[in-house]
């Protein structure tokens, strides 16, 4: 696999655009000048629906380091929605689910160790999955949700079964989105060590070019294009490569294997899900393809995807946690 093929795979299955806190600048058209004589008093603007008010909190994660994780829940109901980032990423990546799933379930949201306000004094040694899991174990936990359902958006997918595996008697199912694709074939480390190389010699040059070349399409707004490239090609180095490498060395089967979970992918479509393979490792994964859209589907298709995302979560809301 020569590195443009790499690139290519990373893009769509494994890597992460970076987010940020804020969504990406919108235009704002002017009124034109008011013809009454009277003066014009502004309007009070509309309170904010509760779920749109977070309850904050900050949880040491389960991982041996303990470091600090940041995370906002949102509204109420059940089961609770728990969406993680993925690569240099955080948190306000999913700014665009949050009011609409809230009025109908409890959602949280965090930032992983070294991502958005997770980024703590002391600094991890081990940027693995199972790492990553904890992180998100931890919060679960302290949220005390009883009934959970996953959703990791690119890298944030193998970080869901990583703390599914860690919180079996609480997930009731996992969904991946533009996650999971290419899981049945893990990418030989001899194919990989080249983009790391160039990521190391260069990070936001490796990145950003990276993520401009492979992750949009042509119909993706171009200031959201920018904003990502930006935001993902300043990613602390440190802590990005190293994920890349814990995320190059997940082991799905011995993951899929520890696990009695329904798994739903929300995915770009094209290229394709290798769904065919991935069933013979797991047989009840499933694919929703959502056409004409690049790597990051909440925010380029955020209606789509939160359709079916109120889809898995009203078909999974009956199913009972797996006692471990």
């Amino acid at each position: 696999m020569n590195i443009r093929s790499l690139s290519i795979a990373l893009a769509t299955c494994l890597l992460v655009a970076a987010c940020s806190q804020k969504a990406p600048p919108a235009s704002t058209p002017v009124p034109p000048p008011t013809q009454s004589a009277k003066p014009v008093v502004a309007a009070k603007p509309a309170p904010l629906p509760p779920q749109a008010e977070a309850r904050e909190a900050t949880t040491p994660s389960l991982a041996k380091d303990h470091s600090k994780i940041r995370y906002r829940v949102y509204g109420k109901g059940e089961p609770t929605l728990v969406f993680i980032h993925g690569w240099s990423c955080d948190s306000g990546y999913w700014d665009q689910q949050l009011n609409e799933l809230a009025q109908f379930y409890t959602v949280v949201t965090l930032d992983l160790a070294g991502h958005g306000r997770s980024q703590g004094k002391k600094t991890r040694k081990d940027w693995s999955m199972a790492n990553f899991g904890s992180d998100v174990a931890a919060v679960v936990k302290a949220v005390g949700a009883p009934r959970v359902i996953l959703v990791g958006h690119s890298m944030g997918g193998p970080v869901a079964l990583e703390a599914a595996r860690q919180l079996k008697g609480k997930v009731i199912g996992i969904v991946g989105v533009d996650s999971l694709r290419d899981i049945a074939t893990p990418f030989p480390k001899e194919t990989t060590d080249p983009l790391l190389a160039s990521m190391r010699q260069d990070f936001a040059k490796a990145t950003a070019d990276l993520v401009e070349k492979k992750f949009f399409t042509d119909k993706t707004d171009p200031i959201v294009k920018k904003w990502i490239i930006k935001d993902m090609s300043q990613a602390p180095s440190k802590v990005a490569i190293p994920a890349l490498e814990g995320l190059l060395a997940m082991d799905y089967q011995a993951a899929l294997a520890d696990l009695d979970l329904p798994i739903v992918a929300i995915n770009s479509d094209p290229p394709p899900t290798d769904e065919a393979a991935i069933r013979r490792i797991e047989p009840r994964f499933r694919v929703v393809r959502i056409a004409g859209t690049g790597h990051f589907l909440m925010l380029e298709r955020p209606a789509a995807v939160n359709a079916a995302l109120q889809s898995v979560a009203k078909a999974w809301s009956g199913l009972e946690t797996k006692t471990p």
